[in-house]
């Protein structure tokens, strides 16, 4: 017996033997290197696929930019010291860490325009955004929301905000 498929590029029909099941093969038509799929087992019941309800797939779109705003609003209160302000306008390290670490992570992930916006926002605690940065830069740990940042351009990242305060 052999293993039906169509190629992913030319989409023709190609055969395999099944002992070639799970290994790569170029395709005899247009020589694009292909997955050969494992042969369907006797015991194995078939899959029953239905259609995608464009309905739920909108509700899930909503719910996707609903998300986004919420935690861009979440982002933009803990930028400007919404609840860590004391009535003489010091905020708690805490929060500058956390908008520190929003920061960093905003650059490291691109989103250059929020970042500028939340450095400007944060230069009116330029001491305090410095010493977290002196710690940070001492600590043998990164923080846990900067993990997957190359050191060296966190590093990098960490002496421009310092230069900017």
């Amino acid at each position: 017996m052999s293993i039906s498929f169509h190629c992913e590029r030319c989409k023709k029909k190609v055969k395999a033997p099944d002992s070639a099941g799970g290994k790569y093969g170029n395709c005899p038509f247009c020589k694009h290197k292909c997955y050969i799929p494992l042969p369907a087992s006797d015991d194995e019941p078939e899959l029953r696929l239905a259609p995608i309800d464009e309905g739920e797939e909108d509700q899930y779109s909503r719910m996707m930019r609903e998300t986004h705003n919420l935690s861009q609003n979440i982002l933009h209160e803990t930028a400007t010291g919404g609840d860590g302000e004391d009535a003489g306008g010091a905020v708690d390290d805490k929060e500058v860490l956390k908008t520190v670490v929003i920061y960093l992570r905003m650059m490291a992930d691109g989103e250059l325009e929020q970042a500028e916006r939340l450095a400007g926002k944060m230069k009116r605690y330029g001491e305090q955004v410095k010493e977290i940065l002196r710690r940070m830069a001492k600590a043998e740990r990164r923080e846990p929301e900067l993990e997957g940042i190359p050191p060296k351009l966190l590093d990098g990242l960490m002496k421009n905000l310092f230069a900017r305060m």
